[in-house]
């Protein structure tokens, strides 16, 4: 029972976050006539602010000693900070300009661009299918650009920028809100400065449109964290092949976000890059199950045939005498494992 409760609890956690994600470019505009820039930075402090009082409550501080005694780590984190200011800053720019549905392509072809990036960098082999996948994406980005008139450099570079960044963070190895610090802490400072700057050029918007507007600039802290803390709460509680579905809620509540409230256009090219986009995502998501199923059914059989394998009991005096070697093995024989399907 407890079993099934964490598991709808962390299902309940991933719709969440993905859902929070999904929605946020109704939050952006909202923070209007600030700039992306002033936006982002302060996003940039105010999650520090956020996560450091998460960490406070929880007492986890170990991780920043180990931390700072890596010289390796700390580059990587830097890293990190400087793709996520990229996504985070191009993300909110595409939203309060009118590009959500761009934007949202850039998290679909996500994916296809991670596993391009671990051939490329890590050298992994593909499947057939994921072969297949990446060939249909690079399709779609073909017809999108020549329905553009130009490659759609929005849904590439937030793409690329948060495959790099979810690769470095793998590097790392540092748990959600222990990443997000290190790297807000790396953002904290020239971020600050560019909102004292602000000030001085007597164009900051922060403080004068009102507390309500002021309220929503600080906020950007708990809309950056909360998500992130429900994220953690599901990795721990379901299986990665469920998150790996969910993700794609994100993307989907943006599109249809972009198409049906902000009125975007949707010219039949458009239309085409999105189906050959969800045609390689299927691709994908088809493989990834057939592949869990087939483990898991390899690591059921490894199981059944350990226990087989256990040595009987020694018997009492009068019990039946064991049986021979070779009858032992012939009992505990595995059936053979059936190929492909």
């Amino acid at each position: 029972m407890k079993t099934d409760d964490e598991g709808r609890a962390g299902l309940l956690y991933g719709i969440g976050a993905y859902g929070m994600w999904g929605l946020v470019p109704l939050f952006w505009p909202l923070l209007k006539p600030a700039g992306a820039v002033e936006i982002l930075a302060h996003r940039m402090v105010w999650s520090l602010v956020v996560v450091g009082v998460a960490l406070l409550a929880l007492r986890r501080w170990g991780w920043i000693r180990e931390l700072v005694r890596s010289p390796r780590k700390l580059g990587m984190i830097t890293v990190a900070a400087t793709v996520i200011t990229v996504n985070w800053g191009l993300y909110i720019w595409s939203v309060n300009t009118g590009h959500v549905v761009e934007a949202s392509l850039g998290y679909f072809i996500n994916p296809l661009v991670t596993i391009a990036l671990g051939v490329l960098v890590l050298k992994e082999r593909l499947r057939p299918a994921q072969w297949a996948a990446v060939g249909v994406g690079f399709a779609a980005v073909l017809v999108l650009a020549i329905g553009y008139g130009q490659p759609p450099w929005i849904s590439l570079t937030l793409a690329f920028s948060f495959a790099v960044y979810g690769l470095v963070k793998k590097k790392v190895n540092l748990g959600g809100l222990e990443s997000l610090a290190a790297e807000t802490a790396v953002q904290f400072l020239p971020a600050l400065a560019y909102l004292v700057w602000l000030g001085t050029q007597g164009t900051l918007a922060f403080g004068t449109e009102g507390a309500g507007h002021t309220s929503l600039l600080a906020a950007t802290g708990v809309v950056t964290a909360v998500p992130l803390i429900c994220f953690g709460a599901a990795a721990i509680r379901v299986p990665l092949s469920t998150l790996g579905l969910l993700q794609y809620l994100a993307p989907t509540f943006q599109f249809l976000l972009g198409v049906v409230y902000f009125h975007e256009a949707m010219p039949a090219e458009r239309w085409a890059g999105f189906s050959l986009v969800w045609l390689a995502l299927t691709l994908l998501t088809w493989d990834a199950l057939r592949t869990g199923r087939r483990s898991r059914a390899e690591i059921e059989a490894a199981k059944a045939a350990a226990a087989a394998d256990t040595p009987p009991a020694a018997p009492a005096d009068g019990d039946t005498p064991p049986s021979t070697p070779a009858d032992a093995d012939i009992a505990a024989s595995p059936p053979p494992a059936r190929a492909g399907g």
